[in-house]
This record gives structure tokens, sequence and C-alpha cells, in this order.
């Protein structure tokens, strides 16, 4: 029987895993979902590392050893951070190499604290570029405004760039011109961009949990069953819909004169990367978030209880590019009955610079 895995990637979607972490190394079951699931990839975010470092003895000799070396509890996490995802880049190695630095890229985040502050993120994106030493590294971004011109900066300078925390299509066409901007001032500085590698992390699941919340309200005090039904047709749909929208914005600046002058030069497409695909609602499919945006050029990154659950019973076809009319028009509906989708992915983007900010605080 076929893997659906592996199938995605004859769809031209890559697959990442998206806990990455010492025991993953310790154990080798980094080396299986590379080997077994068609894994080319990965990323990390402070909150995994946080519950990663605290769970389990994977971690405790190097501990033994930064604490003894009386650094301070920020200077042990980076300590601790860096290594694990310069030992995730050397299993993804090979695929680097395969692929001519399209894939097997393993990302690590600045701190998030420094999420608003311009100047701070850029030199910590730097610093840990450099600290990790591994040419298939990235380095996370939160897509803040404050993070645009960082993101911008240091892929100019050669670092490559997974910008996160995206939930609006604004906000992803935003990130998406740093990118090419980037690209054609290193063009300008006679530099060259072939290897230059950058993702956008669209999150999804977060979007529909939030909407539905709106819904919900809504649908409580609906007048009449036709209001009713008009709301309840809109549960679940607002996360699919957006990432289509992103994905027809992304067709759309990949295309044309500027870009085909980038691509002529050897450029590399900015990917679009579906984060936050673990189904949060029962209701819903487990796979929701993997079957309804399979296309070209795209990576799902993957919680391991989603990666089993597709494992087992995903269906694999060309989804990305169904329905996109629908997908607008059910974003148009929604802005219709009074739910402000930007103020929602705004918040969103806050709510999430926040969540990462106390797990690194911890």
């Amino acid at each position: 029987m076929s893997n659906p895995l592996i199938e995605l990637t004859k769809h031209g979607q890559s697959i990442w895993y998206d806990n990455l972490n010492r025991e993953l190394i310790r154990t080798a079951e980094l080396r299986r979902l590379v080997d077994e699931d068609g894994v080319t990839g990965g990323t990390s975010n402070p909150s995994i590392f946080e519950k990663a470092i605290g769970a389990g003895d994977a971690y405790d000799d190097h501990l033994r050893e930064l604490v003894a070396k009386d650094l301070s509890l920020e200077e042990i996490f980076d300590a601790l951070t860096i290594e694990d995802i310069r030992l995730c880049c050397d299993v993804f190695a090979p695929i680097y190499d395969r692929t001519a630095a399209f894939d097997g890229y393993s990302s690590l985040e600045v701190s998030p604290e420094i999420a608003y502050n311009t100047k701070a993120t850029t030199a910590d994106a730097m610093r840990l570029f450099a600290a990790l030493e591994r040419p298939n590294a990235m380095i996370k971004i939160p897509g803040t405004p404050d993070g645009l011109q960082p993101i911008e900066d240091c892929l100019a300078d050669g670092v490559n760039i997974n910008i996160t925390l995206l939930f609006g299509v604004d906000n992803y066409e935003q990130v998406a011109l740093r990118y090419l901007r980037a690209l054609e001032r290193r063009v300008e500085a006679g530099l060259p961009i072939d290897r230059i590698a950058s993702v956008a992390s669209f999150f999804v699941s977060r979007v529909d949990s939030a909407v539905d919340a709106e819904l919900e309200a809504r649908i409580a005090t609906a007048a009449g069953e036709i209001e009713h039904d008009r709301l309840r047709a809109l549960m679940g749909k607002a996360g699919v819909a957006n990432a289509k929208v992103a994905y027809a914005k992304f067709k759309e600046l990949f295309s044309g004169p500027r870009w085909e002058a980038l691509a002529a030069k050897g450029a590399r497409v900015q990917r679009p990367l579906w984060a936050s695909t673990g189904t949060k609602n029962p209701a819903y499919s487990d796979v929701l978030y993997i079957e309804e945006l399979i296309g070209p050029d795209t990576i799902n990154t993957m919680p391991q209880a989603t990666l089993e659950a597709f494992r087992d019973h995903g269906v694999v076809r060309d989804t990305l590019e169904e329905n996109v009319d629908v997908a607008f028009a059910q974003l148009a509906e929604l802005e219709a009955i009074g739910i402000d989708f930007k103020a929602i992915t705004d918040k969103l983007q806050v709510d999430g610079v926040k969540l990462f900010s106390e797990a690194f605080a911890k």
C-alpha cells in the first residue's frame, strides 16, 4: 500500500516536520521520517523547545555541561536550540544537496521578545545564522510590521529566512514583495541569488478557531432558520479559504516580467508554507488542512498526530486551486455579515508573538 505522505511529494508539495528537538536525533526518528515518510525539512519554535527541554532526559548531559560554565538561562537556551537545529540540518543535508538548495532546511527562530525591534531582530537573525554554520539553516522572523525590514535586509545579506506568524493575505503579500526586493538588491550588488531560500509560513487552523468563535456567537442570536443556516455554512471554512486566496496571490506575484528577470538569474520562488495544520476542532477531519491545500511549490509542516493521520487515511489530489472563486466568496461573506477578517488576522499575529514570548521567557 502506498504512503499518502510520499504521494504528496509527487504533487509538488514538501512535507516538513514542525516539532524538531533533540530526542528526534537521539532516537533516529528524524532519519526514519526522512527515509519512510518523505519528510524533507523541519521547523520549531520557542514553545516547542520549552516543552522538549523540560521533558525526558535528551538534554540532560548538555544541560549539565552548560550549567557548569555558569551561563545565563538565555545563553543556555540559546546553546541548546542552536545545537538541535544544527543536528537537524545535518540530517537534511543530503536533501539540500540533492535538490540543489531547494529543500532540506531546518528553522530556528529569533527571540520573539524582540519581534517589534527592527535593529535587534536583524542582529539576532544574523548572529544565529552565523552560529549555526549550516547553509541549509533558516532563521524564522515573525512577519510583523517591524519584521519586514529585517526580513529584507537579512535575505539581501544571504541569510535564509522563514517568515512566520502570517495570517492575513495582505501581510503575506508584504513579505513576498520584500523577498523580491531582497533578490533585486543582490542582483544590483552583483551577488548570486540562486541559493537564497525563503518560505512564508501562513497559519491555517488558528484562523478557523478565531472565526468560528465569532460565528458561534452570531449563531446563538440568529434571527430565524435562514440566518442560522447562512452562518452555520461558514463554520470551518475561513482557514482553507484564506490559504487558497493567499496562494492565488503567490501565483500572481511569482509570475510576470519582474519575477521572470529574477528567475532568469536562478532565483527560486518563496514557497508558501502551510503552518498550524493540526485540526483543533474535533468536529472537522483530522487531515482537513492537508487534503484541502495540496499544490505545487508549497510546503505543509505537520505535527506528529497529523502526519500519522495522513499517513493512515489521507487522500491526495491537487486541491489548492479548486474552487478558488468559492474561497473568495466565503471571505467576502464573512465581511458582509460584519466579521472584520483583517482585525482577526492582525490579532492572531499579535497573540502568536505573545505566546512565543511567554514560552521564551520560561
